[in-house]
């Protein structure tokens, strides 16, 4: 069984970009933790939500690296000697990756009450009509 991609679709020119986004996302093994909503705030705008209880500004990185917005988080250990009868809060890093397409821009983050907040837009090309001239050869 031959396996199809979108280059093999004689309408599908240029694609294969796309192809490949849908092939790292899925490829991208995200456990699930930390545990995240994405919601739509407006026609052109969306939140990314994730539950970061017990991380502070400083211990979380934001980046955007080739078309895909990554966040991580790493709790600084603090050395103390404390001792704990039971440790059921888990200090552990993550990293969540999520693919933007194309005109996606990440906006402002905020944290607050444990949850930090990634705006995003999207800006929509406007619509563009080319007429191509066809020569005599």
């Amino acid at each position: 069984m031959t396996k199809l991609t979108l280059g093999s679709y004689p309408h599908m020119l240029g694609f294969e970009q796309l192809e490949r986004l849908l092939e790292r996302t899925a490829k991208s093994g995200n456990e699930g933790y930390p545990p995240f909503n994405i919601e739509q705030t407006s026609d052109r705008s969306y939140r990314i939500t994730l539950a970061v209880a017990g991380f502070s500004e400083d211990d979380l990185a934001i980046t955007v690296e080739d078309r895909q917005l990554v966040i991580r988080g790493r709790q600084s250990d603090d050395g103390s000697e404390r001792v704990f009868l039971h440790r059921g809060i888990a200090a552990r890093q993550f990293q969540r990756s999520f693919v933007l397409a194309d005109g996606v821009e990440v906006g402002d983050a905020v944290i607050e009450n444990g949850l930090l907040h990634v705006d995003l837009t999207f800006a929509r090309p406007d619509a563009v009509v080319q007429t191509i001239r066809i020569k005599k050869g």
